[in-house]
């Protein structure tokens, strides 16, 4: 297997990467065919495949592929361009694909937040039910001023490891 710019890379070891990492992704809640996929594309060395490579290296048709991506697209682990001069589209990963992943979970947080908040108020802030949502909801806001200031630090730290893109 020759990525491009010339590097040879052995199949196997690369599919027994991509199938391990997908593995550990489906533990974590991620669905096996978007894993797959995501860890087909952060193990290419330009972060970028079409569906038709894709389809190949992990042996699976275009629906496969199509639904994987529209899946990682909707939470932001990949994005969609087209090919120059193509209608074709190529699926890319970002080397920040984790803090933007991380980041664009704010906005659902928030809903999670509206919604506790609305329960609270409607279960009663003084029954059981209500102190537990109570509760659930102040730990969303804790992490979410947690996840702020953790992300500050982590573009701190990537710029001082890995200098400016």
């Amino acid at each position: 297997m020759a990525e491009p710019g010339g590097t040879v890379r052995d199949p196997e070891a690369v599919s027994r990467f991509v199938e391990h990492f997908a593995a550990q992704l489906v533990e974590a809640g991620l669905p096996r065919m978007p894993a797959r996929v995501f860890g087909a594309l952060l193990a290419s060395d330009t972060g970028v495949m079409t569906s038709v490579e894709l389809g190949e290296q992990l042996k699976i048709s275009p629906a496969a592929v199509s639904g994987a991506v529209r899946y990682l697209s909707q939470v932001h682990m990949v994005s969609r361009e087209r090919e120059p001069g193509s209608r074709r589209e190529r699926y890319r990963v970002h080397g920040d694909q984790w803090y933007e992943a991380l980041t664009n979970r704010e906005a659902v947080l928030k809903r999670w937040e509206g919604a506790l908040r609305e329960g609270v108020t409607s279960l009663g802030a003084d029954t059981p039910a209500g102190r537990r949502l109570a509760e659930t909801l102040a730990f969303f806001e804790f992490m979410e001023k947690e996840v702020e200031a953790m992300m500050e630090r982590w573009r701190v730290y990537r710029e001082e490891r890995f200098g400016r893109e």
